[in-house]
């Protein structure tokens, strides 16, 4: 969708379309980054590591130096933490990016013109939701716009993993939950599956499906390699799904009219 407002003889377009595009490049470029130090990783030999840590000569305290197989764990923790604090901020951009179309769109009725008073309003609007908690997020949207994803669970679960892994060691506790939610930590991780069966060219079917993730209280926080990845995966398909709302709540004003 490309949606152009204009205001007393300004305009200033809103390409949707484009926003959407510009996201899942910045998406892809954490995607090769994340592939390149994965492939990195895997590739690195301990006498290399041996030799780049003397280089210098000389350290800041030598005595704390860690060997190789305890900073490949030290590195793949860090990684890991890194990835999911990612996808979160990723995930808050697209909902953000969304809710000023949402917004616009609301205080306009649909149309490419309104007056400053509704520009003001919608503006207001979003600066409230932009200081708003993720979850407080997910909840204006339903509130005022009717939009519900299914990926709302697992962003959310995200955010108790990332905790665990940051203040606990990665060990989940009940108390991390909030009051009254039963301890228990679900991740739908979104993946390709191929379909046995082919389209009118010959060529492999496949669809998205979930692989769902379950970690309880005093459990580990763990993912592989290629789980991680899919967290990344997971993310795209939550922002293709909140672009689309927005079209679908464009073109419902047009069905109205």
């Amino acid at each position: 969708m490309d949606k152009g407002f204009s205001k007393e003889g300004h305009s200033k377009e809103l390409n949707l379309r484009a926003m959407a595009q510009e996201f899942m490049d910045g998406l892809q470029r954490h995607a090769d980054m994340l592939a390149f130090n994965l492939a990195s990783r895997e590739s690195v030999q301990e006498v290399t590591y041996k030799k780049r840590s003397a280089a210098p000569q000389i350290m800041p305290s030598g005595k704390r130096h860690q060997n190789f197989e305890q900073m490949q764990a030290y590195a793949r923790d860090l990684l890991v933490r890194q990835v999911i604090n990612d996808c979160l901020g990723l995930a808050v951009t697209a909902l953000n990016n969304s809710h000023f179309f949402f917004s616009l769109l609301k205080e306009s009725k649909g149309s490419n013109k309104f007056a400053a008073g509704a520009q003001q309003i919608a503006e207001e609007r979003h600066q409230h939701f932009l200081k708003a908690p993720i979850h407080v997020k997910f909840d204006l949207l339903h509130q005022h716009y009717g939009v519900r994803t299914d990926q709302q669970p697992t962003i959310l679960n995200l955010v108790i993993a990332l905790k665990a892994l940051i203040e606990n060691n990665g060990i989940l506790k009940a108390g991390m939950f909030p009051e009254g939610v039963n301890p228990v930590l679900e991740i739908d991780l979104k993946r390709l599956e191929v379909e046995q069966t082919k389209n009118e060219d010959g060529k492999a079917m496949g669809r998205i499906v979930n692989d769902r993730k379950v970690f309880r209280d005093g459990e580990a926080i763990v993912f592989s390699d290629l789980e991680i990845q899919r967290t990344l995966v997971t993310i795209a398909s939550f922002a293709d799904a909140l672009f689309k709302s927005v079209a679908g709540y464009a073109q419902s004003f047009n069905k109205k009219g």
